[in-house]
């Protein structure tokens, strides 16, 4: 407790212009979708209304005081508590400590916890039902859990003791708690579940259990696969390629600089045009997959960067984080500190069901990450015919086993998963193939449904001997090749960089860092700064990963992988600074292809801008960096208010509105009523101008459509600004005036006639959404355990990236800065953090969303590192024991 008994001091609320003091969807929102709870689940209602509610909903709340028994324990572990719930273990053994974490995030998160692993392993229908067979379906085919159980005997022995020590810790909790779903012991959303799903039975934890989700966040992470499928679609639905280029042109280099100057590829050989035209039914079938909706997925990344002392007040380095994932409730993050007699002595955030730390600080390091949009997957298309495949040389035998997927509520459904020696065959995975376990159509032989297979596919280009000329339609399967799929050291990487001292340390484990392919960096108490770009990226003979590539090609194949020692690295750069924000890492001449599908620079430009500008008035301070995190710039918009001011409107009232523009600074506060102006109208102007394209391939805004937008001004006579749905010709003028005007007509239907009175926080709001009961579709249920709606500053690819979707609606927010952490290597205490929500997963705990408000207006709580500190601040101390010894 603090000495006058109040919660610990927020940080203050950044000051500035816009400011007011007080692979669509992501992982989050591609992967739990559920079905209409009815019957059973309205009984909840009953419950909510009844006297028996608070008991119900508190009944699960975990123990954070006293004394409480942990089996296998061989010395007692004490875990402090502040007013944000945060834990702080000590533990006397490593063993004992990753114990503790097991037990301790088990009691806060573990319905988040069950509800990951199901989806890891493709179980989500025996959770809720038949609407999940085809996402678990999917999954199967992905086969995360598969290659997690191969991963784990690769790891190291000692990697594999704490994943089972933890697992100790969880399963314990669970004893404890009780396996019964309707008992309610554990959390509110286990009383919701057993009342839809009475027979379900909590099944102990497995250390694999923890290494699948490293596969999800590989798969939320990917690099470019819906840009691959989109290019390749939009050919075949009849544009150019030189159109195409249009839509996604090459990266700023000369503006926005790359993380390390260093030279890069050459441009790939084509692949002839026919191929992707013939392959276009294959390749939309990918667009009905339950994970990856195809839509634009400009956000998702992260900022992170690291300042040395000849930049800071203090002379000591200073490193800042904010990773951007998909909004979630509870967030993606659990804070807490861990702490033992042994080698880890680490704080920051990991993921619930994943040991240690994965971005944090210890005694001597401090580290951040973003990811690094590496091109880690290739769609191979297979030539197909029956049960073989054609690789260019001889029919091979598809590979093929059947999943069996259980259903709540319904019969269990067979699956065949099929794959080429590149991977399996994601076409094969389309709903319309699936069966349903509701109405499952039945087979003579015993009830099971099989996908269906693309059918009799000719395998060789028509004129081959002996090989008849198919139609078009029916010739290609899709194969992915991914680097996820092989097993890989990941968790060992995590372990020695919480364990790590110096750089060298450092990079050691760095090199281990497999999979999602990131960018690492690096500060430490003696006063050194570095980046590392881990990851394993592929080197391929043929092509650049930007199209789809023939199966039946060798040329096409992957050769090996960039080796650790050629990929980017820096160590105390002159300049004092290194930003990551998703940028192009290295050069135009660097001598491997790492992506050629960059975010476009525009965060990491303004992140050093500000740097230099900050550093300039004296030495950089956390309320800097803060600040920093905090900025909701628009870096697109100076290009395009200034062609928005030259446009003549007369005395209309879009030419009241657009004066709102005048003198804006482009920053994107919640009561700003330009930002409001300008984000409807932008949203109008990609509307109008790229009428061409597709529903599911509108442009969602983000910072490409910056780049794109930007190169139309200069082209006033270019064919795209013509509105093919009018019957006549528009010029750039035309549709400049058209968004204006039709910006003013919604925003005064929505907001009122007066524009000075328009808020953009009106507008762009997040509402946090939990998994499975929070989004069961009915809407007392939801509220139980979602939040919101409530006004959110920034926008996509600002340095506060609350990324919204043009072809969605301002409110349709899928990823945010989800923690943002700021560590001082001079003050051990100084440093600050927040998360997206706050610490614990039981709805209406004080600790489930108190981080919420502090989060959305650029506050902070501090990140205590002193056992002083913590003790003085804990609100709550419980003491885990040995079994016997309570």
């Amino acid at each position: 407790m603090i000495p006058d008994g109040t919660r610990p001091e927020a940080g203050p609320e950044p000051p500035g212009p816009g400011t007011v003091p007080g692979r669509r969807g992501g992982l989050g929102r591609r992967l739990r979708r559920v079905a209409r709870w009815t019957g059973a689940v309205v009984a909840v209602l009953a419950l909510v209304a009844s006297g028996l509610a608070v008991w119900s909903v508190r009944r699960g709340f975990p123990q954070h005081d006293g004394r409480s028994p942990l089996p296998g324990l061989s010395a007692p572990v004490t875990v402090f508590r502040d007013a944000y719930g945060v834990p702080q273990v000590y533990a006397g053994s490593a063993a004992d400590l990753f114990r503790a974490q097991g037990y301790v995030t088990a009691q806060d998160r573990f319905w988040e916890m069950d509800y990951r692993r199901h989806l890891t392993s493709g179980r989500l229908a025996e959770l809720f039902g038949p609407s999940l067979v085809p996402t678990d379906a999917f999954l199967r085919t992905l086969g995360w859990r598969r290659t997690a159980e191969r991963e784990w005997r690769r790891i190291s022995p000692e990697a594999r003791s704490h994943l089972r020590a933890y697992a100790d810790g969880v399963n314990a909790w669970i004893a404890a708690n009780g396996a019964a779903a309707a008992s309610g012991a554990k959390s509110l959303e286990y009383t919701v579940l057993g009342l839809q799903n009475p027979g379900y039975t909590v099944e102990p934890w497995d250390p694999v259990d923890s290494l699948a989700w490293l596969k999800a966040m590989a798969w939320e992470l990917l690099g470019n696969m819906d840009a691959e499928i989109d290019r390749s679609l939009l050919l075949a639905q009849g544009l150019s390629r030189s159109q195409i280029e249009q839509l996604y042109p090459p990266y700023p280099y000369a503006q926005n600089h790359p993380i390390v100057d260093v030279p890069g590829p050459a441009p790939a050989r084509p692949v002839p045009d026919d191929v992707w035209r013939e392959a276009a039914p294959a390749l939309g079938a990918l667009r009905s997959l339950p994970l990856r909706t195809g839509g634009d997925t400009a956000g998702i990344g992260s900022n992170s960067w690291v300042v040395s002392g000849s930049l800071t007040a203090s002379g000591k380095p200073m490193l800042a984080g904010d990773p951007h994932l998909a909004a979630s409730l509870p967030g993606t993050w659990y804070q807490i500190g861990l702490r033992c007699t042994c080698s880890y002595n680490v704080q920051g955030l990991t993921m619930p069901g994943l040991p240690g730390v994965v971005a944090g600080r210890n005694e001597r390091i401090a580290w951040g990450l973003t990811n690094l949009p590496a091109d880690v997957t290739d769609l191979y298309l297979e030539k197909v015919e029956g049960e073989r495949y054609f690789d260019g040389k001889a029919w091979r035998p598809l590979e093929s086993r059947q999943e069996v997927i259980e259903v709540a509520g319904g019969r269990p459904v067979t699956i065949t998963v099929r794959a080429t020696g590149h991977g399996p065959l994601l076409s094969d995975r389309r709903a319309d193939m699936l069966g349903v376990a509701a109405r499952p159509p039945l087979d003579p032989a015993g009830g099971a449904v099989q996908s269906a297979a693309p059918g009799p596919l000719p395998s060789l280009d028509p004129g081959e001997p002996g090989v008849p000329a198919p139609a078009a339609a029916e010739r290609y399967a899709v194969a992915l090749r991914w680097t996820a799929f092989e097993p890989g050291r990941t968790m060992d990487a995590l372990f020695g960089i919480n364990k790590a001292a110096n750089w060298t340390e450092f990079r050691a484990a760095a090199a281990l860092f497999d999979e999602p392919a990131q960018n690492l960096v690096y500060a430490d108490v003696d006063g050194h700064i570095g980046y590392q770009a881990p990851g394993r990226v592929p080197v391929r003979g043929k092509g650049d990963g930007a199209w789809p590539v023939p199966g039946w090609d060798p040329s096409y194949e992957w050769t090996g992988f960039i080796p650790f020692a050629e990929l980017p690295t820096l160590f105390d750069p002159p300049g004092g600074a290194i930003v990551t924000a998703n940028q192009a890492v290295a050069g135009p001449s660097y001598p491997h292809v790492i992506t050629t599908d960059w975010t476009y620079g525009y965060r990491g430009r303004r992140v050093l801008d500000l740097i230099a500008e900050r550093s300039a008035r004296g030495g950089l301070g956390v309320a800097d960096m803060r600040r920093m995190q905090f900025d909701n710039r628009n870096g697109g918009a100076p290009a395009v208010v200034g062609a928005l001011l030259a446009v003549p409107l007369g005395d209309s009232a879009a030419a009241v509105a657009r004066d709102l523009l005048k003198g804006w600074d482009f920053q994107q506060g919640t009561e700003s009523a330009a930002a409001a102006f300008y984000n409807a109208t932008w949203r109008h102007l990609l509307a109008r101008t790229f009428d061409e394209l597709p529903g599911d391939r509108k442009p969602g805004g983000g910072d490409r459509w910056w780049e794109v937008m930007a190169a139309l001004l200069a082209s006033p006579g270019s064919p795209w600004w013509d509105d093919r749905r009018t019957g006549r010709r528009e010029s750039m003028t035309d549709i400049l005036t058209a968004a204006m005007e039709e910006a003013t007509a919604e925003l005064t239907e929505r907001l009122g006639d007066d524009p000075a009175a328009w808020r953009w926080g009106d507008l762009h709001t997040l509402t946090l959404k939990g998994d499975g009961p929070g989004r069961s579709g009915i809407a007392p249920v939801e509220w139980l355990f979602n939040r919101g709606p409530v006004p959110i500053a920034g926008g996509g690819d600002a340095v506060n990236s609350t990324s919204w979707s043009a072809a969605g609606g301002y409110d349709d927010v899928v990823f945010v800065p989800t923690m943002r952490m700021i560590v001082d290597m001079a003050d051990p205490d100084g440093s600050r953090w927040v998360q997206l929500a706050g610490n614990s997963g039981h709805a209406f705990h004080p600790n489930f969303d108190d981080q919420l408000d502090l989060w959305r207006t650029g506050r902070d709580i501090p990140m205590q590192w002193t056992r002083q500190r913590i003790e003085a601040t804990a609100e709550n101390v419980l003491v885990l024991v040995p079994t016997g010894k309570g």
